[in-house]
């Protein structure tokens, strides 16, 4: 069995169609960062735009915007989004972030973007598997961090542990940003799911968003400290995986 397992023929799949444009030199990359945004069965229409409006309004917001630029040493970004177990769409290439305009072409593209698929599951360890494989196609960073935003569990194809066994993920962080989107009542599976099964690798977190309306705040919250955390990192990378 190869290096990829069961899963050898989906990730040579991934990479012969990863015709990704990247970024220019990185040798001065500090972080490369992966957002996946969830378009699945569950996130209705009205939630789908409040997350794409949240995340173009978090990635200009202030505070956000000086933790990007809190270093000399650029950020390389790339998007997109997913559901089903062959639904992963990119909304952008990846992008070299040096300055304030390059930040805000790349919220300009999210929030114009259009969702791809609107009738697919929740397939998260095929997302996971598309990050990785963006992440080996693209900049070459100090470091590697992923995050997986959604609303739901995985119910579709194969989960994340074993995407996490069949796919490169040595030496990548993974962040989870749940959205409790059910108000009133308690999510028994979703946090647990985030945090026992996808966060994964240094210095790992969980940001919860109370609802889609909650979307822009969470996400803020989890750019902010992700991006400082690897300004402070760049002397003394974490050693192990804890939070």
């Amino acid at each position: 069995m190869g290096q990829h397992g069961k899963y050898r023929t989906l990730v040579r799949a991934a990479v012969l169609a990863g015709s990704y444009l990247l970024a220019g030199p990185a040798d001065a990359c500090r972080l490369a960062l992966v957002l996946a945004i969830d378009v699945s069965s569950s996130v209705n229409a009205t939630e789908d735009t409040l997350q794409r409006g949240g995340l173009a309004a978090a990635l200009i917001a202030p505070d956000v915007q000086a933790a990007f630029f809190a270093s000399p040493d650029p950020v390389a970004l790339a998007v997109f989004e997913w559901s089903g177990r062959y639904n992963q769409n990119d909304l952008t290439s990846w992008v070299l972030i040096e300055t304030p305009a390059d930040l805000l072409a790349v919220a300009e593209t999210i929030a114009t973007s259009k969702r791809s698929h609107n009738d697919f599951p929740t397939a998260m360890g095929h997302a996971l598997g598309h990050a990785a494989i963006r992440l080996q196609n693209g900049p070459a960073c100090l470091f590697r961090t992923v995050d997986m935003a959604g609303d739901g569990v995985n119910n579709d194809g194969f989960g994340p542990a074993d995407a996490y066994n069949a796919f490169p993920f040595a030496n990548v962080t993974v962040n989870g940003l749940v959205v409790n989107a059910a108000e009133f009542e308690a999510e028994t599976d979703l946090i647990p799911f985030y945090r026992d099964q996808v966060i994964r690798g240094p210095g790992a977190f969980l940001e919860i968003a109370n609802g889609f309306e909650d979307y822009e705040t969470a996400m803020r919250r989890k750019l902010v400290r992700e991006l400082s955390a690897q300004v402070i990192g760049q002397a003394a990378p974490p050693k192990d995986g804890s939070g």
